[in-house]
């Protein structure tokens, strides 16, 4: 017997991945992307748009940019609820608006089928390893009845509660990875303007109370000159960042620490850095401060 059909829509640098990921574990996968090329690359079957991708699909992945084309691709005669059954899962793995996603879970709720938001991280390393970590809000049943979908993509898969509270934990985690990456931004360039080591400089961090993600992952590739290309990029990071500011508003928690993370991507994406990878954020404060970069100039 073979294996229920899974749909994605939306296989850029993340979704692209997850679809290769159930392909290669003998999962029949459709897509379609706005962008020509993409569903073939993966192995997919290529579909004439999202209802139709729904309409071939009992479990229909989406993979976009932001609330926006998540709400689209949704609705409207061409979008996932046109063509999906009753008793269709609907896994947004974007990062998205709570408040879009719960409103959304609903319109689907009212055809009988079944929405879950579902929040991933890691990056494009862990995706390519299947390793995601993914959050999930939404019906803790659907979300195990389509364990079988996460098992080649994700290490960790957690349900944190009603709709929306998945792409909430996304957020939360998205901030404090902009917050980390900005700040170790800064001081790789500090580090480089004050004739320090880098290298060991990381080793230092990396055994004291300054450690992070980003001082443990990051830089020591992009120290060696190794940016890690294909990953978040600045722009996204920006809206994941104003995503938090508006979502913690609407809780009444003030936002304090904000404003650091986005004058930094918005800098980046201000000097052209903000279609490239979110890690440029680092040449983005070295070119204001005297064009420094923290990696070998000759490596360039």
């Amino acid at each position: 017997m073979s294996a229920p059909t899974v749909g994605v829509v939306g296989l850029g640098n993340m979704g692209g991945r997850m679809a290769r990921r159930l392909v290669d574990a003998g999962i029949p996968v459709v897509g379609f992307d706005a962008q020509a090329g993409r569903v073939e690359a993966v192995g997919a079957t290529l579909l004439g748009d999202p209802a139709e991708v729904a309409r071939a699909s009992e479990v229909v992945l989406m993979s976009l940019p932001d609330s926006h084309v998540v709400e689209a691709v949704v609705r409207g005669p061409s979008g996932v609820l046109a063509g999906a059954a009753a008793g269709t899962t609907i896994v947004d793995l974007s990062t998205a608006a709570p408040s879009s996603t719960v409103a959304l879970h609903a319109e689907a709720a009212a055809v009988g089928v079944r929405y879950l938001d579902a929040g991933i991280s890691g990056g494009a390393a862990a995706a390519d390893k299947g390793i995601l970590t993914i959050m999930a809000g939404g019906d803790a049943d659907a979300l195990a009845e389509i364990g079988w979908v996460f098992e080649p993509i994700a290490a960790h898969v957690h349900h944190m509660g009603a709709s929306g509270a998945g792409h909430t934990a996304k957020l939360l985690n998205n901030f404090l990875n902009a917050v980390s990456l900005a700040a170790s931004a800064e001081v790789m360039v500090a580090g480089r303007r004050a004739g320090l080591d880098l290298s060991q400089l990381l080793e230092v961090i990396n055994s004291s109370s300054g450690v992070n993600f980003a001082t443990l992952n990051r830089f020591p590739r992009i120290v060696q000159g190794d940016y890690l290309e294909g990953g978040l990029t600045g722009r996204l990071m920006t809206k994941d960042v104003a995503l938090y500011v508006d979502l913690i508003g609407k809780l009444g928690v003030p936002s304090l620490n904000a404003a650091g993370p986005l004058a930094s991507f918005g800098l980046a994406e201000s000097l052209g850095y903000g279609d490239q990878i979110s890690n440029r954020v680092v040449d983005a404060i070295g070119d204001v401060a005297g064009g420094t970069r923290v990696h070998d100039k000759t490596e360039e």
